[in-house]
């Protein structure tokens, strides 16, 4: 298993394709069949860590380079007798010690650029070995389980649509890092999560937050959130915060408070919900029309009802794609996003009204990822690869 096997009906994010410098382990399989992967990603502390002049320092050095460049293409006269005529005929190709023709390269934009590798993932086979493996394995990670910096995420790779809440996206570490850049905002409150996943950024949240709600449907994506709370409580623990990871249907109108159903909800978690929810965060969720009316319903539903204002951060990915019905490069996803969010913000019934701001992603990254500002360099300010939104409660 060398390389990764696309189908026509599968997706990859961008985390797991160019992972910098990681060992994929397949662990499992899940109950639908889907091969289970687990990746750690380290936070990176002030040393370590880029912000946004990491761009700007790139491109300084291009500008210097090419500068330099011009001037060595400058025509030279040739002092050599008996040069013939051709323009530079006194330059000599620079060679290496081969022979060869030593090409010098433009340097990347980005100044810090992480090499990065395709996936080669290992299988582990259930056998003497295999166990031994694992528990080399397990006395490498001693340090990680250990240490605050490492996030330990199990996920899939390569899913079906309606399962790519079980891969890591762009959008969650985005949200992440602006967590971590604001932990003292979310110092001590209680925050829902909506469509979490692999459940990272509710675990990024909990290293601030007291109590994370993190909410999304399917037992089995349900089931991979909660190993990972478990897997990263050592990041959760020294700040006292807690995750609880429950069903919440965007499509059904009710809390599931069924207590013969896994992850349902108790009377007194529903209550604390309403009572207490100062945030509602979200990453990525916006991919399919359906889901994102539901999205909107529900937030509407839950601001309604909530004895509090709250504060919705979303962090969406906008994905360009040339139709064969337009004959062009669109976006309907995000299109129907910002219509149903201009119909949230237009809404007057004297039950709750919302203000959104779009904010700007220059805050620091504290995750290692491709974050791309600006899709087209021109004026309009909707135009990112990134939207990341604020709604406030009035």
């Amino acid at each position: 298993m060398d390389q990764i096997t696309f189908h026509h009906d599968t997706v990859l994010s961008d985390i797991h394709l160019l992972l910098p410098n990681t060992r994929h382990l397949m662990t499992r399989l899940n109950n639908v069949g889907q091969p289970v992967f687990v990746s750690k990603f380290k936070i990176l502390r002030d040393a370590e860590r880029r912000d946004s002049s990491d761009g700007v320092r790139g491109l300084e050095e291009t500008e210097k380079y090419e500068d330099r460049r011009k001037d060595d293409d400058t025509p030279r006269e040739d002092t050599e007798e008996g040069g013939g005529g051709g323009g530079g005929g006194g330059v000599e190709p620079l060679l290496d010690e081969d022979g060869d023709l030593d090409v010098t390269h433009r340097p990347r934009r980005d100044s810090v650029e992480i090499s990065r590798e395709f996936i080669c993932p290992v299988i582990l086979q259930q056998s003497d070995s295999a166990l031994n493996y694992e528990e080399e394995e397990e006395g490498d990670d001693e340090g990680d389980k250990c240490s605050k910096d490492v996030i330990k995420i199990e996920h899939t790779m390569a899913t079906p649509l309606e399962d790519v809440g079980k891969q890591v996206w762009r959008g969650a570490f985005l949200l992440a890092d602006f967590i971590l850049s604001e932990s003292v905002m979310f110092s001590g409150a209680t925050v829902l999560e909506l469509g979490a996943g692999t459940g990272v950024t509710s675990i990024v949240m909990a290293t601030a937050a007291k109590t994370v709600y993190c909410t999304d449907v399917g037992f089995d994506l349900l089931s991979m959130c909660e190993k990972n709370v478990t897997l990263n409580r050592h990041l959760m623990e020294p700040a006292g915060g807690e995750v609880k990871v429950r069903q919440l249907d965007w499509l059904q109108h009710d809390l599931c408070t069924d207590a013969g159903e896994e992850f349902s909800w108790t009377e007194e978690e529903v209550a604390d919900m309403f009572d207490n929810t100062r945030f509602i965060i979200a990453a990525d969720v916006c991919y399919d029309d359906e889901l994102t009316d539901g999205l909107f319903r529900t937030l509407y539903k839950l601001c309604s009802s909530f004895n509090r204002p709250c504060i919705i951060y979303i962090s969406i990915e906008k994905r360009m794609n040339f139709t064969l019905r337009h004959l062009d490069v669109s976006c309907e996803a995000y299109d129907h996003f910002r219509h149903c969010l201009s119909q949230l913000q237009d809404l007057q019934d004297g039950r709750c009204s919302f203000t959104v701001t779009q904010l700007q992603t220059g805050f620091p990254q504290f995750l290692i990822y491709e974050r791309i500002e600006h899709l087209v360099g021109n004026a309009q300010t909707d135009i990112f690869t990134f939207m990341f939104l604020v709604f406030k409660q009035t």
